[in-house]
Parts: structure tokens; C-alpha cells; sequence
């Protein structure tokens, strides 16, 4: 049968006695398909697709969208082959596979050939380690390829009885359908396309198309730059008008993006690791500017800035431990009130607390490197202890709300659960803080460090429990990845607290 549609299609048209060269182009973007539960756009199945598979958003030369239909044709004998590399991140995994030192990705053809060799390396190892999951990742991409291949990722909308329904490319390109449009439109596979595509927008309409806008215009990308921007300006230049209108566009293109997003889910954006970093930079930046109305500090609006920009760094960079992508939610998490005032409160809180962290190291530094006066350094460290106020309180609220949803969700408001519990050692550490600031018996020159230290215990709640402990009730939330990344942020933070509290001469130590 795949040979009779092969030689049905490639003599239908001139074009496709070609190859597919015709069809496959950047106009499928637009086209609707379903996968994941949820009905978006060909740009975004095939961008998603082909950047799990290889890290990359494209194909050689070809885009994720022209590779994704390119090796969806090869089910139907289109003499195709495209330079599909899957990426392989665990090293004791390359080694298992024979790679180089240096080598990161693996031909297809190679991969395929080795494919016997992981699942038999997988079944031997019964301990759900670093290594299993890093096989079970990548059988899970030689998977992916070898469903695209086979015409199974490729979903076509189909009408029928008034109703959409979705069924694979393979079963889409039957020899009936194919001979029916023979002598319609430039091709009879083109033509069906059109018609599916036709037939979908006239019962749903392109509310669908809401989120290739969202990728396309990239928005979190112009708010990285205007925030840099914005950062620079302040700094240089005595009239602050010019780095407010650059922060307030940044304000609206995060804004414009989290909405669209927002729509595209139909919730808010909390439910995971990628959404809650987004959140936190933004919470950070619109914190610092309330801050800044009742202190009247740049600095305050300058650590918001800096919190941000680290933030909309690692959404854009960090792949491998942050998935972009828009999923259905588990069912825990469905309409539920409580988790959505919970969850924003805590990451309003690690906000707060970031701009604390962003301030103390700040201090540190050019403490150490440089020269700040006493009244300057007594005035920095009021503005720390202000961050830490509106953390703590934002904090204790989010806890309180976590134990209204759990005994919502689970039935029991406190069960010691990892996430829970690093929550509540957080706000431990920082109410000792506090306390320790308003009785003076922590002087100022110790709560600098200490403040800076104790960001690491938000780190750890935050990023620890999903990358490293990776159990509890909130698993839904886990990630893979991130362990390298925290434990280079815990590095970097010691390094530079062994650094600035080492002794320095008496003329360039501040004496609160």
C-alpha cells in the first residue's frame, strides 16, 4: 500500500516527482494538530519535537518544521535521509555507546543499530539513578524519532458529522483518500491538507494559532535585552528617566507574554519549574519597584532588574533542566484556588528573598574589592533587612496557604513532605535573621554573609528537592536535570562568601 501511494503521489505532480520539496515548507506551520492533549500548531509539535530529540531547533539546514514533515514522508517511501543526531548527555552513557570524549550527539542509524545494548544495560540496573534515567531518556528520543518516521507524531484533523477528531498521518494518507482528491489542486496531498485544515478552522476557528504568536515573537527574549538595557542606563546616566522607560517596557513585554501564555493554558503560569523561574524574575522586578515608591532607592529597582535578568537567562539557556513547553495539568492541580494563591505567594517570597541575595553579595563584593563607608554600608544593609521583611511575611502567608491545599488536595495539612519541609526550614532561617538583626546580636557586619549564605536554602527548596531529592507528594513538579546547575550556584556562593569575609586591611573595612 505505501508503495501504490508513492507512486500515486510522485505521478500526481510534477512537484512531487521532485521529492516532497513542495509541500514540506514553512506554510505547514500554521497547520493544526494534536499532541500532548492539546491542540496547537505544526511549528510548535515539530520545534518541541525535534528539540528533545536533538537539543536543537533545527535539522541541517532544514527547520523543525521542514525536518518534521520531511521524516514523517519516509512512512511512505520517500527516499529521505536527514542528519538526525540524538543527544546524549550522561557520559557513562556515551561510554556505553562507544562515543568519543567529545561527543555529545549520535546518528540515528548508529544509535538504532545500539539500541539492544540500552535496554539491556537498563534492565540491568535496578536503582533509579543518574544513568537509568539518562538511558530511559534517550530510548525515549530514539522513540520519538521512530514515531515521527513512521507517520504516528503527525496528527491530521479530520471532520466528521460536525465533529473534529484526530488521527495519525498513517492512517490519514489512505489509498481511498489519496485517489478521491486525485486532480484536485496542485496535488492530491497538498489538496487534503488544505481541506483539513479548511474543515478545522470552520468548527474551531484559529484560537490555536494564539500560540505560534507566543513562540514566534519571542517576547521573553526583547525583556532579557530591554532588562540588561535597562540596568546599563541606570547606571550611567544621572537622569534615571531613560532606565524607567526601558524597565516599564520590560514590565509590559514580560506581561504581554505570561498573558498569552496564560490563555494558551488556561491557567496560571505556577505549575512548573520553567513557569516559576518566569515568575520569580518578574515578581522580583515588580517587588523592587513597590520597594523603591516607599524607600526611594535605584538599588532596589537595580537588584529587581539583575533578579530578572538571571532569571530570563536561564528560561532562554537553560534547556536541559527547563522545558518551555504548555501541558496539561494532573489532576491535583485543576481548578484548584488554593494552589494558585499558594504557589504565587512562596514565589513572590523567593523573589523578595532574590533581591536580598542580589543586595548582600553585592555589598560583599565591592566591600572587598572596594571601598564603602560606614554610613553607606549601615544604610545597604537597612535596605537588605526591608527585602527580607516583605520575604518573610510573603513566605509565612505561602505556607500557611500550602497546608490549606494540602488538606484540600491530601486530606492532612502538614505531612512533613521534602518540599514542605525545606519550606519551612527557609522560613526558619530567615525569621533567625530577623530576629537576630532586631536585637542587634547579629551585628552588621555578620548579616551581610549571612544573608547571602541563606539564599542557598531557598535554592535547595526551590531547585534541591525537585533535582536532587526527587520525592514527595509535589513529584508532579520534578525535573530532570539541574543537579550540576545547583551545585555550581552552591560553589559560587561559597567561593565568594570565603572570599569577602576573609580579613582585609583596616582602611578598606567598613566598621559599622
Amino acid at each position: 500500500m505505501l508503495k501504490f501511494l508513492l507512486a500515486l503521489i510522485v505521478s500526481a505532480s510534477g512537484a512531487w516527482a521532485q521529492g516532497p520539496m513542495n509541500f514540506c515548507t514553512s506554510d505547514l506551520e500554521t497547520f493544526p494538530v494534536q499532541a500532548g492533549g492539546r491542540e496547537k500548531p505544526l511549528y510548535v509539535l515539530a520545534t518541541e519535537t525535534v528539540r528533545y530529540m536533538t537539543g536543537s531547533d533545527k535539522v541541517g539546514e532544514f527547520s523543525a518544521t521542514e525536518a518534521f514533515c520531511k521524516l514523517s514522508l519516509k512512512a511512505f517511501g520517500m527516499p529521505l535521509e536527514l542528519p538526525v543526531n540524538i543527544k546524549v548527555d550522561h557520559i557513562d552513557v556515551r561510554k556505553l555507546l562507544g562515543m568519543k570524549e567529545d561527543q555529545t550527539h549520535l546518528p540515528v542509524q548508529e544509535l538504532t543499530a545500539k539500541s539492544d545494548l540500552l535496554v539491556q544495560k537498563g534492565q540491568e540496573i535496578k536503582e533509579n539513578n543518574s544513568f537509568k534515567k539518562e538511558i530511559n531518556r534517550v530510548q525515549g528520543r530514539l522513540s520519538t524519532y521512530q514515531a515521527i518516521v513512521g507517520a504516528r507524531a503527525w496528527t491530521v484533523p479530520v471532520l466528521e458529522s460536525g465533529k473534529v477528531s484526530f488521527v495519525p498521518l498513517s492512517e490519514f494518507l489512505t489509498q481511498t483518500r489519496v485517489e478521491s482528491a486525485q486532480g484536485k489542486g496542485s496535488n492530491p496531498v497538498s489538496y487534503l491538507f488544505e481541506v483539513a485544515k479548511r474543515d478545522y478552522l470552520s468548527v474551531k476557528g484559529d484560537q490555536y494559532l494564539l500560540e505560534l504568536s507566543y513562540f514566534k515573537l519571542n517576547l521573553f527574549m526583547w525583556s532579557l535585552l530591554a532588562s540588561i538595557l535597562g540596568i546599563i542606563l541606570f547606571v550611567v546616566m544621572k537622569n534615571k528617566i531613560p532606565g524607567a522607560v526601558v524597565t516599564g517596557v520590560t514590565i509590559v513585554g514580560q506581561l504581554t507574554a505570561m498573558t498569552i501564555r496564560v490563555m494558551i493554558s488556561g491557567r496560571a503560569p505556577i505549575t512548573n519549574m520553567y513557569e516559576t523561574v518566569m515568575f520569580s524574575g518578574f515578581g522580583a522586578l515588580i517587588i523592587s519597584i513597590i520597594i523603591f515608591y516607599f524607600r526611594r532607592d535605584i538599588l532596589f529597582v537595580l537588584a529587581g532588574l539583575a533578579c530578572n535578568v538571571l532569571s530570563l537567562l536561564m528560561m532562554k539557556f537553560a534547556n536541559g533542566m527547563l522545558d518551555e513547553g504548555i501541558s496539561p495539568l494532573v489532576p491535583v492541580l485543576r481548578d484548584n484556588f488554593w494552589l494558585s494563591t499558594h504557589v504565587t505567594t512562596v514565589i513572590l517570597s523567593y523573589a523578595a528573598l532574590a533581591l536580598s541575595w542580589i543586595l548582600s553579595n553585592s555589598l560583599l563584593l565591592r566591600a572587598r574589592f572596594g571601598t564603602v563607608s560606614s554610613a553607606d554600608y549601615r544604610y545597604e544593609v537597612d535596605l537588605i533587612y526591608t527585602s527580607i521583611k516583605f520575604g518573610v511575611v510573603l513566605l509565612s502567608a505561602g505556607v500557611i496557604l500550602g497546608g490549606v491545599w494540602a488538606d484540600y488536595s491530601w486530606g492532612r495539612f502538614w505531612g512533613w513532605d521534602p518540599k514542605e519541609t525545606w519550606s519551612l526550614i527557609v522560613l526558619l532561617v530567615y525569621i533567625a535573621i530577623l530576629h537576630g538583626k532586631y536585637t542587634t546580636w547579629i551585628p552588621p557586619t555578620r548579616f551581610v554573609p549571612l544573608v547571602a549564605g541563606s539564599f542557598m536554602s531557598v535554592m535547595m527548596a526551590w531547585f534541591g528537592v525537585n533535582y536532587i531529592l526527587a520525592s514527595g507528594l509535589h513529584s508532579y513538579g520534578f525535573s530532570e536535570g539541574g543537579a550540576v546547575f545547583l551545585a555550581s550556584f552552591f560553589a559560587i556562593q561559597i567561593a565568594i562568601l570565603l572570599v569577602c569575609v576573609t580579613k582585609r586591611d583596616s582602611q578598606a573595612t567598613p566598621n559599622p
